[in-house]
């Protein structure tokens, strides 16, 4: 029996996929088979993804709110899309049904599918070109900001002279290392690579 399945991405942690997940549940879609990422759509390595194009099978239907969801690379975006073509999966695009893949449907006439095809290049292109303005757009800010020192990245951690203390006392024998670690509140990682700057 075929499914229909969904798909959804957000390009950060940050962001939220609550709006997405309940337009998808009012859809009759159960939760369990929205599959999820919150990472970049530059390639397709997305674990996610990856599940829900396991768990597809000829008849199955996946369901996304816009073709960039997919991905924003455009040659990887068109290998995806002749995949779900050659496996006979249908494709819903919520936002643009005109690049829909529907195997049920026999009414599809070679113009209509050739209209399909070209707004699908124009999609394609559209998601790449908003990724590289966005890479764009960063870099320009980081040259930007670098132009004005701001630093980039976390700042050094300082060594307190709690810290000194509690080392001087680790390497007499008078403490264990963890608990020189809990005293100074330090993380195994930090402790350590501190300890080699003292």
């Amino acid at each position: 029996m075929s499914k229909t399945v969904a798909y959804i991405r957000v390009s950060s942690k940050e962001q939220n996929l609550d709006r997405q997940i309940e337009e998808l549940k009012h859809l009759g879609i159960s939760e369990k088979y929205i599959y999820q990422d919150k990472q970049s759509g530059k390639d397709f390595e997305r674990i996610g993804y990856q599940y829900m194009k396991k768990s597809l099978e000829p008849g199955d239907t996946v369901v996304i709110k816009e073709l960039d969801r997919i991905g924003r690379n455009q040659t990887e975006l068109k290998k995806e899309w002749e995949y779900f073509k050659n496996n006979e999966i249908n494709v819903r695009v919520l936002d643009m049904p005109a690049l829909n893949i529907d195997y049920d449907d026999d009414t599809l006439k070679p113009m209509i599918k050739m209209i399909n095809s070209i707004i699908f290049e124009i999609m394609c292109w559209k998601a790449q070109n908003e990724r590289e303005t966005i890479k764009k757009r960063q870099a320009e800010g980081i040259a930007i900001a670098k132009s004005k020192d701001v630093k980039f990245g976390r700042p050094p951690i300082k060594i307190t002279e709690e810290f000194r203390r509690e080392v001087k006392r680790w390497r007499n024998g008078e403490i264990t290392a963890t608990e020189a670690m809990r005293n100074s509140n330090t993380k195994k990682t930090t402790f350590y690579k501190l300890v080699k700057e003292i």
